[in-house]
């Protein structure tokens, strides 16, 4: 009997463990190899989504956002064709928007943390919680525990709690409380194992390292996932993030190849630390294995059945399941990954989905409720929140000339350079377009830089220019993003027209929906807001505020000055 079912986070009862027995022994090789893996779903009509489940039986399976009834009938046809209950998870960090298109979009995790208040964090984990339950969601891929401490990552950034281990911690048990609030139903991962936020790289692209020594990662990164880990956290997804200097302190022997290791590979990080040393009994799951991290270590062939023979629990993503089944099954035949070490998994992937009643709601069939679940996707209390939310974050990060407040009475002209700007990941209206309609909704005179004129106006001196505008707003939207490298701002080419040249002669603001890190590219700046994401609630707050309608609240989560010496002082 597998007795560690009977702790936490699963507390088993013997009735549970002996079921939990029973159905491992009753499944079929395929079938146990189909838990391992849990795949993103493409698939959008109804037939062959029945077919793939059908026969592949995978662990879990995610869909993107989509409106929420779309996305709703697809987890009840994959439920319906599952043996055995299957985890939906989403990305919902930020909100119910990261399984429904209609969900709250309340704001990035930096967002949440420039308030100030742990509040804001719960409020966010109830409403993902509430909203995704109601699309048939069971599984949250967040909180994420990263620390911001490399103001270059191209990924952590706007997605962190900031960059004090001690706020990410309370932030994020905050979000879990809220999350969980309606019941075990749901389960989460905490992220990214053992933690992104030191390099300056994109764990998409290659390997990248967290370099903290083992001292310094215990009191900072290990301390929030040991917390966490204390609080009950029922899952641990482990990133391609490499953590050389523990790898070193448990293998002195360790070669190379095994230090560098990513986390996802490394029997070190996932049983030598994670499960011995720190004492996690949930599932561990892999980060996306579509990820570049992931490939650079190894041939795929082997690193899928390595992956689970090191110790993660599930396999996340693939480029093709029906591939990575076979490479699964190539290597419990050559030994790469016993059967014992796979009945292991399924020990941790079962009792998670019997602890959290899965089993129970699949002969009930409410394993996704009907569609009246979804009146609560973006209901007026959540959005009500949400933008109180917005409210209490925007951060004035610096105002050294007492710019602010600007009203149509004072400076009626306009001139706005937009950087950055795309529609967002979920597909919204560009953050600059909605900006300008409120400032001319206001009464103010708008007009925009345009970035198809690379050379100064023949026609034009720069003191005519000058002369046209009251003040000057940079829009930046720059955000993070997947397989990007950089989150910087790009000047227009080739003389950088668009820099703020007239600094000394124009008032001069600009305001970030994004990167809090923009300072570095424009130091010069007197006047700087940070708004961390681009939601409606935000760009409404960030136009009252410089109006003077209410008052800028919002506390830095990271170090805006990124170390530069001019921006200390």
């Amino acid at each position: 009997m597998r007795e560690y079912l009977k702790e936490k986070p699963f507390y088993l009862n013997d009735e549970q463990l002996s079921f939990v027995e029973q159905t491992i022994e009753n499944m079929s090789l395929d079938d146990k190899i189909g838990q391992l893996f849990l795949p993103i779903n493409f698939i959008e009509e109804e037939q062959p989504l029945r077919e793939f489940v059908r026969k592949f039986q995978p662990g879990g399976a995610l869909n993107r956002p989509a409106p929420g009834a779309l996305n709703q009938n697809r987890h009840r046809i994959m439920q319906e064709e599952s043996k055995i209950p299957m985890f939906i998870p989403a990305n919902i960090e930020s909100g119910g928007n990261g399984t429904a298109v209609e969900g709250t979009a309340f704001g990035n995790p930096l967002q949440v943390a420039a308030t100030g208040d742990t509040k804001y964090a719960y409020e966010l984990g109830k409403i993902a919680g509430k909203e995704g339950r109601a699309v048939g969601i069971n599984y949250a891929f967040a909180p994420i525990i990263d620390i911001d401490y490399n103001t270059l990552n191209p990924i952590t950034n706007t997605r962190t709690f900031g960059n004090d281990p001690e706020v990410v911690y309370e932030m994020a048990s905050a979000y879990i409380d809220g999350l969980m609030e309606d019941g075990k139903d749901m389960c989460y991962s905490i992220k990214h194992f053992p933690g992104d936020g030191v390099d300056n790289r994109d764990q998409h692209l290659h390997t990248t390292y967290n370099t903290l020594s083992v001292e310094e990662w215990e009191k900072t990164y290990g301390h929030n996932y040991r917390c966490l880990i204390d609080k009950g956290a029922t899952t641990v997804m482990v990133g391609h993030i490499g953590l050389p200097e523990y790898v070193k302190e448990i293998n002195p022997q360790a070669t190379k190849k095994e230090i560098l290791a990513p986390g996802s590979l490394s029997k070190e990080i996932v049983t030598g630390l994670l499960r011995e040393r720190m004492g996690f009994n949930g599932m561990i799951i892999t980060d996306s294995t579509s990820m570049n991290g992931f490939y650079a270590h190894m041939s795929r062939r082997l690193a899928v059945p390595t992956a689970i023979a090191n110790g993660c629990d599930m396999f996340l993503f693939n480029y093709c399941l029906e591939e990575d089944f076979e490479f699964m099954k190539k290597g419990i035949e050559d030994g790469i990954l016993t059967m014992e070490r796979v009945d292991e998994a399924l020990s941790r992937i079962i009792g998670l989905k019997v602890s959290m009643g899965l089993f129970k709601k699949q002969k009930e069939n409410t394993l996704v409720p009907g569609e009246e679940a979804l009146q609560v996707l973006g209901n007026e209390e959540f959005q009500k929140l949400a933008k109180e939310c917005a409210e209490k974050s925007v951060t004035l990060v610096k105002d050294e000339e007492h710019l602010l407040p600007i009203t149509p009475e004072t400076h009626k002209r306009l001139i706005v350079y937009v950087m950055g700007d795309r529609e967002d990941f979920y597909g919204n209206k560009k953050v600059s377009s909605r900006f300008m309609e409120q400032l001319k909704a206001q009464g103010f005179e708008v007009d925009t830089f345009d970035y198809s004129v690379h050379f100064p106006n023949p026609n034009e001196t720069m003191q005519s220019f000058i002369d046209k505008y009251d003040a000057a707003i940079y829009v930046l939207s720059e955000g993070t993003s997947s397989n990007q490298t950089t989150v910087r701002l790009t000047w227009n080419l080739p003389l950088a027209n668009d820099a703020p040249w007239f600094i000394n002669d124009i008032p001069t603001i600009a305001i970030s929906f994004a990167n809090p890190y923009h300072l570095r590219d424009m130091p010069e700046l007197g006047t700087y807001i940070n708004a961390y994401t681009t939601n409606d609630f935000n760009v409404e707050a960030v136009v009252e505020k410089l109006m003077g309608k209410s008052e800028f609240t919002g506390k830095n989560p990271v170090d805006t000055t990124c170390g530069y010496y001019e921006l200390r002082l």
